[in-house]
């Protein structure tokens, strides 16, 4: 059976708080689902911020690009 799963490898669901950093700014976020290669977060409105930044949560700090968007939900490929 087909699939469009492009993900590196599989991800776990989460409910987390993290954090968008870029430049002197932080967004809130919450992360949905996660891996060693990406995460799905998701923002309480779709505001700009740049396709590469810093994810934060639990402490780790994950440099990241936009694989994504849907609405407030964004997919993220780790770099």
């Amino acid at each position: 059976m087909p699939t469009d799963e492009r993900r590196a490898g599989s991800r776990r669901r989460v409910l987390k708080t993290g954090a968008i950093e870029f430049g002197n700014e932080a967004i809130p976020c919450t992360i949905r689902n996660l891996s060693p290669h990406g995460a799905c977060i998701e923002v309480n409105s779709p505001l700009w911020f740049p396709d590469g930044f810093v994810l934060a949560v639990d402490g780790l700090r994950h440099t990241c690009r936009v694989a994504w968007k849907k609405g407030r939900r964004i997919g993220l490929r780790f770099a």
